[in-house]
């Protein structure tokens, strides 16, 4: 495999940690971004070389001066007119695609793929970390920064020093469907998390999307396994193979899910439950091939720290393939515990006040209608009665045009919602697109469009919410240090 690995967009959170992947595995990588972050900060720190401005002379010698033994990985996210991209085009580079890269380096390993247009990260965090808490070796790509490992990437031992015992470690992946990036995998188990509409500037229309999570199914090797999401589109999980294995899960068993959650029951941040399924296969831990096993998956009193109702479905989905790589109850039951969850998940970042009168400050990602549906719906079960503020800013004009009633709906559920201006990531300006679009169909009591100026003196001097949530995909991450500092003071001297 090429020396030199250069990343054009390597700020990324999937294209970070496969910068790390080849790095710990001994090449000599490079990497330019538009923005320098706390991300590209701590690859800086790790020895990857970074730069930040669009041009030649800055990609390292060691790149321009041996095109044929270095590799470069593209993220979607860099813009066509990119003059780096464009050079390294007309010098004949090799170069791919992160999901191409992904692709070759999950080729005949055994692969956990999460795939969904929403939960898959965190999904895909929790099967890392049951996997790795209960000791069994595994190799990890994450879509965020997993708070147990400190990382986007889980690497074993085995991964760096002994390539023919690595090919026989499982290895969990987020399987992106953006631009269909996912159907450069071929897992052996796969989860659905969700099929709802998404990425309509890619797919066109709802049925396009469908038919490319059926192509993934397709793809599931012979004798493996799909757990999805009951809401999943009934077609999905028909597209899977005759011969493998199809878990439907749930949180309400009268929806006849072979696994489901009961006896759920919030208590401060942790949730309490118990998990239900049909006995379960045993993947032996040097095999792809997946062997019967007559044990159930069968788990009582089980307690989650990262609440909402959404995660205690992501956790049945990690827990049945944890119980597919031989994980007992007891393994199982700690390792629950022991999640930390992911940064910017259900983050929370102050909490004050007394039991009675809590005051907390929660920090989100979700950046889809249904996302942030569940996440509010958690909150209000979490914190009944008290005043809920909501900033979200909108990510894509894309995403904006074409849920704008769905992003109103669902944020009607606080008490107060602010909107930021939209997010642009990889998109020019549409026409007649803005915030305004969603801030018209909200029906909350109190709703506005504020700058970060406004929002962060707003929460200095207009006191009136007991709890706070920043929501959104883009830069809102910005506000969290500002206003953790402003609600600390204030709270903290109540």
């Amino acid at each position: 495999m090429n020396t030199n690995v250069f990343f054009l967009g390597i700020g990324g959170i999937g294209m970070s940690a496969l910068a790390r992947w080849f790095r710990a595995n001994g090449h000599v990588v490079s990497g330019y971004d538009k923005t320098r972050t706390p991300l590209t900060d701590a690859l800086t720190a790790e020895g990857i070389t970074i730069h930040y401005d669009d041009a030649v002379e800055n990609i390292p010698a060691a790149v321009r001066e041996n095109p044929a033994d270095t590799l470069v990985v593209l993220t979607p996210a860099i813009p066509k007119d990119h003059r780096e991209w464009a050079w390294l085009r007309e010098q004949g580079y090799d170069i791919r695609k992160r999901s191409q890269v992904l692709g070759v380096l999950t080729e005949g390993r055994p692969t956990i793929a999460v795939a969904g247009t929403h939960g898959k990260t965190t999904t895909s965090s929790m099967v890392a970390h049951l996997l790795h808490h209960a000791g069994v070796p595994c190799a990890a790509f994450l879509g965020g920064i997993s708070v147990n490992l400190g990382s986007n990437l889980l690497l074993p031992a085995a991964e760096a020093s002994n390539e023919t015992a690595a090919g026989q470690i499982p290895v969990v992946v987020e399987a992106d469907e953006y631009d269909r990036s996912f159907l450069t995998l071929f897992p052996t188990v796969a989860i659905v998390t969700s099929t709802d509409a998404d990425h309509l500037d890619i797919y066109g229309d709802a049925e396009t999307l469908l038919e490319s999570f059926r192509q993934f199914v397709g793809q599931i090797q012979p004798g493996g396994t799909l757990i999805i999401n009951h809401t999943a589109d009934a077609s999905v999980a028909a597209a899977a193979p005759a011969d493998v294995r199809v878990l439907r899960y749930s949180l309400n068993p009268e929806q006849g899910p072979e696994l489901y959650a009961a006896n759920i029951t919030a208590e401060g941040h942790l949730f309490h439950f118990d998990m239900h399924g049909p006995p379960s296969d045993a993947s032996a831990l040097a095999s792809a091939e997946l062997t019967a096993n007559s044990s159930p998956l069968t788990a009582k009193n089980m307690e989650l720290a990262v609440p909402g109702f959404h995660n205690v479905e992501n956790m049945l989905a990690a827990a049945c393939v944890a119980r597919l790589y031989g994980l007992s109850d007891e393994q199982l039951r700690a390792a629950v515990a022991a999640y930390r969850g992911v940064k910017r998940r259900f983050e929370f970042v102050v909490t004050a006040g007394s039991p009675e009168q809590p005051k907390v400050y929660v920090d989100d990602y979700a950046h889809h209608p249904r996302e942030i549906e569940a996440f509010l719906q958690s909150l209000r079960a979490l914190y009944p009665g008290r005043r809920l503020r909501v900033v979200f800013q909108p990510h894509l004009y894309s995403r904006t045009r074409d849920f704008a009633a769905g992003f109103a709906e669902s944020l009607s559920l606080a008490d107060e919602v602010v909107l930021l201006d939209i997010y642009p990531a990889r998109e020019q300006p549409l026409p007649g697109v803005t915030s305004e679009l969603i801030l018209s169909q909200i029906t909350a009591p109190v709703k506005s469009l504020q700058t970060k100026d406004e929002i962060l003196q707003n929460a200095e001097t207009n006191p009136n919410f007991d709890v706070l949530a920043t929501v959104g995909a883009g830069d809102i991450d910005q506000l969290v240090p500002q206003l953790k500092n402003i609600l600390n003071i204030r709270w903290l001297n109540d």
